[in-house]
């Protein structure tokens, strides 16, 4: 069987770290480099219940797309979770590596998968990263068109559609009846890169955890270049219509969808550099924090005025 090493390293052909923003730590966070590895589990989020379920079946390696340290510990006793998780990986010999904004920004990574379900063409990265050793473009998030425009409401639906199944759904900010040609894509916490996405002059933007204030300040100033727009003034891009609109995901759900090219590429790449194909399996549970959604009225806030 190939070692942990061998798929570490072909992990990292394909996900490069260097990718990776200055901030994020992922890449190999435990395991033994001389082990074999021939059973891996894919999922979202390193948590306990993924962590036992791998164990459990005997997995070498799990990959998650969400890294179990996001800032810098000083123990992994049993006082926490982590080193609860740390300790149940070491005692069974499965390792744990994690793809985070590396993998986001890959070719057939979390933002090309994400756009790729949601029928995106003519894709481009929407922050490139300039890599001369990528054979395909790389960057954060994705920016395409699709092949037919249609309205915004269909559009969401689309995306609904797309994603796992969560209790939170999706949400959308803008004019229901707006014709959608083009849209960005950015998987994961998004609210930060609106100046980048007006920028873009796109339909929409799809993204994840869009905070309120962050949210209704781009919808104000939208409506009002829009308006602007109509009296003939140029503020931002395009014609009256208002863009961009919003569409936001449930966290972990759009960014698992990276999973359904991961599952075909890692075992292949595997498999060409060390002559071993390992069984990979894909855990679907869902991560996303909520059990509930209650109390919604789709009445309330309708930017169409019904």
């Amino acid at each position: 069987m190939a070692t942990l090493k061998q798929v570490v390293d072909v992990l990292e052909t394909l996900y490069p770290l260097r990718y990776a923003e200055d901030w994020d730590h992922p890449g190999l966070i435990v395991g033994d480099l001389t082990h074999e590895v021939s059973s891996i589990v894919f999922a979202a989020d390193p948590t306990m219940e993924t962590v036992d379920d791998a164990v459990r079946n005997g997995a070498d390696l799990l990959i998650c797309h969400h890294p179990l340290f996001f800032r810098a510990v000083h123990e992994v006793s049993g006082l926490t979770f982590r080193g609860r998780i740390v300790q149940a990986l070491a005692q069974h010999g499965c390792a744990l590596w994690v793809g985070h904004t590396n993998a986001d920004a890959s070719y057939r990574g979390v933002a090309q998968a994400a756009a790729d379900a949601f029928g995106l063409i003519d894709q481009t990265p929407m922050e490139p990263i300039d890599d001369p050793l990528a054979a395909h473009p790389v960057g954060l998030g994705r920016v395409g068109r699709l092949a037919e425009p249609m309205r915004l409401r269909e559009f969401a639906d689309v995306v609904a559609q797309a994603l796992p199944a969560t209790k939170l759904g999706v949400q959308v900010a803008g004019s229901l009846d707006a014709m959608v040609r083009s849209v960005a894509v950015l998987p994961g916490s998004g609210d930060s890169m609106f100046s980048t996405v007006n920028a873009l002059g796109v339909d929409v933007y799809v993204t994840s955890d869009l905070r309120h204030h962050p949210a209704t300040d781009e919808l104000q100033q939208s409506a009002y270049e829009a308006a602007m727009r109509d009296q003939g003034v140029m503020l931002g891009i395009g014609d009256a219509q208002l863009r961009p609109a919003l569409i936001n995901t449930p966290h972990s759900a759009i960014e698992s969808l990276w999973f359904r090219y991961a599952l075909e590429d890692v075992p292949n790449a595997v498999e060409v550099a060390t002559g071993q194909r390992p069984q990979v399996r894909w855990n679907k549970t869902n991560t996303d924090p909520w059990a509930l959604s209650v109390g919604a009225n789709m009445t309330v806030g309708d930017t169409d005025g019904r």
